[in-house]
């Protein structure tokens, strides 16, 4: 196996997760992967899983009590189903905490996801056209 393909690395970091950890990451990976076709699957500081689509959408990890998704700019997005539980006082990053027994709501993460692609769609345009205007 490849060990930087970041998607069969993420794959090995599932398997290894015997516990019922492996088997959230593992619903939490393919929801978001549905939300877009688009979606790449990177792997980051020093064994991270994190989703990019015009920019950072997500990093996930596995902790000893939980399985935690860090939404980049989830300060900027709306959560009307009310997902993120953590990292709340932060001023860009939000979190979604797994623990044990949780579910996976999918319609309601695919949501989340596609709000921070579009977040990251309309920062990328704001960066192109002030790029623009310095070239001018």
């Amino acid at each position: 196996m490849n060990p930087s393909n970041p998607s069969e690395r993420i794959d090995q970091m599932i398997a290894a997760l015997t516990d019922w950890r492996g088997e959230t990451f593992a619903r939490i990976r393919k929801t978001i992967l549905a939300a877009d076709r688009g979606i790449v699957e990177e792997w980051k500081w020093m064994g991270s899983p994190v989703w990019s689509r015009d920019g950072m959408i997500a990093v996930a990890n596995a902790h000893k009590g939980k399985v935690k998704v860090t939404f980049a700019h989830g300060a900027g997005l709306a959560d009307p189903d009310r997902l993120f539980n953590a990292g709340l006082e932060g001023n860009a990053r939000r979190a979604i905490d797994f623990l044990e027994g949780d579910k996976v709501d999918e319609r309601a993460l695919k949501a989340l996801v596609r709000a921070a692609i579009e977040y990251n769609r309309a920062h990328l345009k704001k960066n192109t056209r002030g790029k623009k205007g310095e070239d001018a």
